[in-house]
């Protein structure tokens, strides 16, 4: 599996392109920056086989209707944040306005575990707390899971903003440290750690352990 991060937009959210053999790609939080996400898969000869949202917050998704148009494939949101993702109360001006909705299939992952796209494999766990809808991405052959802003490396995601909850947030942090130590986490800004690191240094996740 290959994986390509770009970090885009002002909040400096990392968005993911992971493929296989097969060169179609998933693309992650599609946030912002659509012609250096296109200039990735340009690069790299790839197809867009889906579009994977972590989260329904602005700042992941406001260049996915750009990309939708010109690579057309399903979306992938957990029907809670599909619910406001698209609408009015989903902007942070001036940084991000309302996201455009493409003319899509939507897809709600929370409705199987294991998924298959292509020659890709991973699971969606549903990790709340951030947002009601908050999932995650895990690729349990390669060790590599794809957190949005449920779990960053030193600490977690906020639960001021409308639908956050810190006691749920606790049990998603919870589940994901229940993966094996040496999965690596890309988180959905900064830099990528790993479930044992953040076991043995992040206060949020030692008592989420507990």
């Amino acid at each position: 599996m290959n994986v390509e991060i770009l970090s885009v937009g002002p909040f400096e959210v990392n968005c993911a392109i992971v493929w296989g053999d097969a060169k179609q790609a998933l693309v992650i939080d599609p946030g912002h920056d659509a012609a250096d996400i296109e200039a990735v898969l340009r690069k790299n000869g790839l197809a867009v086989a889906a579009y994977l949202l972590t989260h329904g917050h602005a700042d992941h998704l406001c260049a996915l209707d750009e990309l939708h148009r010109k690579h057309p494939a399903p979306v992938y949101i957990h029907a809670e944040d599909y619910k406001w993702a698209f609408g009015q109360q989903n902007q942070i001006q001036p940084y991000y306005p309302v996201p455009g909705k493409p003319a899509t299939e939507f897809i709600h992952p929370e409705v199987s575990k294991d998924w298959k796209i292509s020659d890709l494999r991973f699971q969606c766990l549903e990790t709340p707390g951030h947002t009601h809808g908050g999932v995650c991405y895990y690729f349990e052959k390669e060790k590599v899971v794809f957190t949005g802003d449920t779990l960053f490396k030193g600490t977690c995601g906020r639960t001021d903003l409308p639908g956050g909850d810190g006691r749920i947030l606790a049990q998603s942090l919870k589940k994901l440290a229940a993966l094996p130590d040496d999965v690596t986490v890309h988180a959905g800004h900064n830099e990528s750690t790993t479930i044992g690191y953040e076991k043995r240094t992040n206060f949020f996740m030692q008592q989420a352990a507990k």
